[in-house]
């Protein structure tokens, strides 16, 4: 009979999940209505904004990158966007031009990127320097959004309820939405598939006839366009725009793809990944919360901890594949 062995490519996600709930359990045996309905969906709702950046950053380091600007085009679709209502403009032209920013900022770091052949870290931290000082152009001080038609009809009427005054909001559907979106994307097109082959070996994608400039552009556009929509989320979670907001925002989403089982070096992962990365933070969070007399600073401290082990972890798999491979020829 035949032995089963377990990939081990699935190990770093299957130890996500196994994390996620080992956690939530201990929630549920630590504190009265932890298991409850309401914060399950607290998790997706409070961390809507992260899950969306964390899928744009996921496409990214799949494909061997890394994008530092996301929380700076976060705070700058939400500045623009207050701003834009504030002087009467109507909301759905403020976010589709905030959108359209988003993919021209990620197609213009693309093409440095691809085109030019500079480095994603150098180019996409001058990106977050700029888009930074762009929220400070667009308004210096932080400003609300008062009594916006559009804004009161997303939260107010685009929801499913659920009974016993629970509901499930606009940002969470908008979010599993462009996660299935994402996965569909990344599995089955042929687009989705130059990524991970990119990220795996750029010269033999070149020689197996990847368009691997046209590739990267597409992925950082698609990038910026995630970081506008999390800002579009964001800017409805709070109903405000602030240039000072998701500051280190991207070390979170970051964090998030790593701890999902994404390879930091690009060619292994699955996008599902980001979400149970994304959910196992926000539980640190809530987790601490519950607690009641623990400081926050120890939410840094696990996430650091369990960034280090996954790190570890994908080293310890890469030298365990080599070695296969090697041993296999």
């Amino acid at each position: 009979m035949k032995k089963f062995k377990f990939p081990v490519r699935y190990v770093p996600f299957t130890a996500t999940v196994l994390v996620f709930m080992a956690a939530y359990i201990i929630g549920i045996c630590s504190f009265k209505n932890f298991g409850s309905l309401r914060v399950f969906i607290g998790l997706f709702h409070n961390n809507a904004f992260l899950g969306i950046t964390a899928i744009g950053a996921a496409l990214v380091i799949l494909s061997g990158g890394i994008d530092l600007s996301v929380g700076s085009v976060i705070a700058f679709t939400g500045v623009l966007i207050a701003t834009l209502i504030g002087n009467g403009v109507n909301a759905i032209w403020a976010i589709l031009l905030a959108l359209v920013l988003g993919a021209l900022f990620g197609m213009v770091q693309g093409i440095l990127i691809a085109r030019y052949e500079l480095p994603p870290f150098l180019v996409t931290l001058g990106g977050m320097f700029f888009a930074r000082g762009c929220s400070y152009i667009v308004n210096e001080q932080a400003c609300a959004i008062l009594n916006d038609p559009v804004f009161n009809f997303i939260e107010n009427k685009m929801e499913i309820p659920l009974g016993k005054g629970l509901s499930i909001e606009f940002i969470e559907v908008l979010y599993i939405v462009l996660l299935i979106a994402a996965i569909l994307f990344t599995q089955k097109t042929h687009a989705g598939r130059c990524i991970y082959a990119i990220g795996e070996n750029e010269f033999a994608a070149k020689l197996m006839g990847i368009p691997v400039v046209r590739t990267k552009i597409m992925i950082y556009t698609l990038a910026g366009i995630c970081s506008a929509i999390a800002g579009v989320v964001y800017t409805i979670y709070l109903k405000s725009g602030n240039p000072l907001s998701c500051v280190g925002l991207e070390m979170d989403a970051i964090a998030s793809v790593v701890i999902g089982g994404t390879l930091l070096t690009g060619g292994v992962g699955y996008m599902i990944g980001s979400l149970f990365g994304v959910l196992v933070l926000g539980l640190i969070q809530v987790l601490i919360m519950f607690q009641g007399h623990i400081n926050d600073c120890w939410t840094s401290i696990i996430v650091g901890a369990l960034v280090l082990a996954f790190i570890f972890m994908q080293n310890l798999i890469t030298k365990i594949s080599k070695r296969r491979t090697i041993s296999n020829n």
